[in-house]
């Protein structure tokens, strides 16, 4: 996962809230179940002393935000009183997650969120297409009318002329390349990382090849959905899920390859001593996180410097002020380096539950 997302996260200025819950709308009851998650976290912030502001600015975020559909989680991280971060996540988490903390705790969204921060529906036929844009947190949406007409061919009793058919196939075409415009401005105004594309075979396929090459290659065409009524909205969500899953999982196949290529040639280091100094030196390309549990390491007091224990932060010339969740300040340390993040698998085991592929070899670094 990019960590630009993450950024912001970096400059703002603790203490922080991170919460992940549960947001699925698939059932009648899904806004009595949301109303009682929220009271169960407004009490767990209340009973860990977080200020009332901060709590009513979760809640408006969360009603205010434009609902999913289907099994859903959401990640909001607030830092003082302001919502920093606020998404939907592919998967809901387990149990619902509250942390009160110096640092943020973005591990749940790099294990369930969105690889991109945006993608693009599309819903196209012969006259233009249905656009929606679906960001972390919202969906912008839109309709494109093409000027191209008439899109449908005369029947036999009009005399099937030539011509009309003729007429008829560039008026469609029109409209296609009309959609296509709009979705290549989409993508480059979003960073969409992907392009769904509903509709019939043809109106998809035509779609398709009338992007520019670097779009087309991330359009996933789906098998159902389309601009007609009666769409299976389940079936949809169903199948762009199950794609942003598939993505995921090369993510971290591409991550694993590397680690283990790298294991030996001073391209990958594991355990938190390695891990920390390479963040400390900016040679971490890709922070892979496994399974930490309750390690901690320690900072100075401006949370700056980082080292897997005070012995070594003191060789550094830094006084171990501050005792952190190794869950916490690693992830945070490697987007301020622009690093990526991976959440492991079963595929990668490393020590002490973090490993890092580097940017360059240790050897080779001053």
């Amino acid at each position: 996962m990019h960590s630009d997302r993450f950024r912001p996260l970096v400059d703002a200025k603790g203490p922080f809230v991170s919460i992940y819950f549960d947001d699925s709308h698939d059932t009648e009851d899904a806004a009595a179940q949301l109303d009682a998650r929220l009271r169960d976290i407004r009490k767990q912030l209340e009973e860990q002393s977080v200020d009332g502001s901060v709590i009513q600015a979760i809640d408006t975020a969360v009603r205010g935000a434009h609902p999913p559909v289907g099994r859903s989680g959401r990640a909001v991280i607030v830092a003082g009183d302001t919502v920093v971060l606020d998404e939907h996540l592919i998967r809901p988490p387990t149990t619902t997650i509250v942390r009160v903390s110096d640092l943020p705790y973005v591990v749940p969204i790099v294990e369930h969120g969105l690889l991109h921060t945006a993608y693009l529906r599309v819903a196209v036929d012969s006259t233009g297409a249905d656009i929606s844009v679906h960001y972390a947190s919202r969906v912008n949406s839109e309709t494109v009318d093409g000027d191209g007409y008439p899109v449908h061919k005369a029947k036999s009793s009009e005399g099937h002329e030539y011509g009309k058919e003729q007429a008829v196939e560039e008026a469609v075409r029109k409209n296609i390349r009309e959609v296509a415009d709009r979705v290549t401005h989409l993508v480059d105004e979003s960073g969409a990382g992907l392009v769904f594309i509903e509709g019939e075979v043809g109106a998809r396929s035509e779609l398709t090849s009338e992007l520019p090459e670097r779009v087309a290659d991330n359009a996933v065409q789906l098998e159902g959905g389309g601009r007609a009524a009666g769409t299976d909205e389940a079936e949809v969500q169903h199948e762009i899920s199950q794609e942003l899953l598939k993505q995921r999982l090369t993510a971290i196949d591409d991550a694993a390859q590397r680690f283990a290529a790298g294991r030996g040639t001073g391209l990958a280091v594991e355990g938190l001593a390695d891990v920390t100094a390479a963040l400390r030196d900016g040679a971490v390309d890709t922070l892979i996180i496994g399974d930490i549990e309750d390690a901690t390491v320690v900072a100075d007091a401006d949370l700056m410097l980082i080292a897997a224990d005070a012995d070594t932060l003191s060789d550094l010339g830094a006084a171990p002020e501050r005792t952190l969740r190794a869950d916490e300040a690693l992830p945070i340390k490697a987007v301020a380096i622009d690093a990526a993040l991976v959440r492991t698998d079963e595929r990668m085991s490393p020590a002490d539950g973090v490993g890092a592929v580097l940017r360059y070899a240790e050897n080779s670094s001053a």
